[in-house]
């Protein structure tokens, strides 16, 4: 099952070999040994980590889903609908522009708002299938009521529809679509320059920052994570709920790239920063719409604290922070956000040396986000180590025990 498909090694040799790229070349472009490559190529070191995969593609001049292969296809055809959805939304963001073809008259904003609570719902399952499935309607109708309107109305559709952008965003990152993944981030930008939020371009900006990891421009990164901190440190300080939660979630994002940049005393303060951001949430308790869909919250500053360790490669303050953790605030994020978090200490145990502790974080990982931790490379790739080091350990066993017998090999 681990392996009925190409590995990560196979297709780094295939992209280089195209490239007509020697082994040398690579190592020297990525600061590693030649030995290290053959090793990747063959096998013998995975790729599990998020920052070594963007690495070898950005020196290969390749996307990571080309590595990692992606766009997932499943083995059933009812599985593989998602690339119709995909295919049905860049047609309406392709349309951006022109007059929505649209049947009847559209709801209000205020409504399609509420049809967004359904796509939150979905995005905190990790339901990404369902979530393209719903947003070609929805795009088009958001479009329509910013055809058909003015002033405010017309500006809280173009929130809706940069909203909507940023959901296929999500869910394109996730099942592997680079196409939909940059042109929706460019239509949430464009979307939320004329929606009158004066938060939402930031949200926009945040969009792009995950883009520039899969180049490997951890600077880049920074760089614009701090120009939409700064378009939005007024109502930031201002204590505006909305503006908080996208500076507390700009902060973690600076944080991984600062983690992936190997800049550890960046990383520190941006988790500090992050964490601010989180405790000033709870001076006023008053719940507000999270019409940016963001979620930011004390529990994810703390498994962000815990990944960006694991990014640099320190999986014993990893685990520490772990146990130190207060899981009652994890326990209420989102299911993808708990995913990808225990597929983080699933690494950690297994750097470790904890087999069976690693196969039962990945086992939680799976419970609570299937459809992400199945075709997710890093879960792939630590289940793989798990098992490969299952067999040498039983196959040492079996040595000692047949010399114990004495028997013939």
């Amino acid at each position: 099952m681990l392996e009925e498909r190409e590995s990560i090694g196979k297709r780094v040799r295939r992209q280089r070999l195209r490239l007509g790229m020697p082994q040398a070349d690579l190592a020297a472009v990525l600061g590693r040994s030649q030995g290290w490559v053959s090793k990747v190529e063959r096998g013998h070191i995975e790729l599990d980590r998020s920052n070594l995969i963007n690495e070898v593609a950005a020196a290969l001049h390749c996307h990571p889903n080309d590595l990692i292969e992606r766009p997932f296809v499943a083995g059933k055809a009812s599985e593989n609908q998602w690339q119709v959805a995909a295919a049905s939304i860049l047609r309406e963001l392709r349309r951006y522009d022109l007059t929505p073809v649209f049947e009847g008259h559209p709801r209000s904003s205020q409504q399609l708002w509420r049809e967004t609570e359904r796509l939150h719902r979905l995005r905190d399952a990790a339901a990404n299938v369902s979530i393209l499935r719903v947003l070609p309607d929805l795009l088009r109708e958001a479009r329509t009521l910013a055809e058909a309107t003015s002033g405010r109305e017309r500006e809280e559709a173009f929130g809706v529809y940069s909203v909507c952008c940023k959901f296929a965003h999500t869910a394109a990152h996730t099942l592997g679509h680079p196409e939909l993944i940059a042109m929706a981030c460019e239509r949430a930008a464009w979307a939320a320059e004329r929606s009158g939020d004066a938060v939402l371009p930031a949200v926009a900006t945040w969009m792009r920052v995950w883009d520039m990891w899969a180049t490997a421009d951890w600077q880049d990164a920074l760089a614009l994570s701090d120009k939409a901190l700064r378009s939005i440190e007024g109502e930031y300080t201002a204590g505006e709920p909305l503006a908080i939660r996208a500076w507390g979630t700009l902060q973690l994002r600076a944080a991984v790239s600062a983690a992936r940049a190997g800049s550890a005393d960046e990383t520190e303060s941006r988790i500090r920063m992050a964490r601010a951001a989180a405790e000033r949430m709870h001076v006023d308790e008053t719940p507000i719409f999270d019409r940016h869909s963001l979620t930011f919250s004390a529990g994810n500053v703390q498994i962000h604290s815990i990944s960006v360790q694991l990014e640099m490669g320190n999986h014993a303050k990893a685990l520490m922070l772990h146990e130190r953790a207060d899981h009652e605030q994890i326990l209420i994020l989102p299911g993808s956000r708990r995913g990808y978090h225990h597929m983080d200490i699933a690494r950690a145990w297994l750097w470790d040396g904890a087999r069976d502790r690693a196969l039962a974080e990945l086992e939680k990982a799976e419970r609570i986000a299937p459809q992400l931790v199945r075709n997710h490379p890093v879960a792939r790739a630590t289940l793989r180590k798990i098992v490969y080091a299952e067999r040498a350990g039983t196959r040492e066993k079996l040595r000692r025990m047949s010399d114990r017998f004495h028997l013939d090999g």
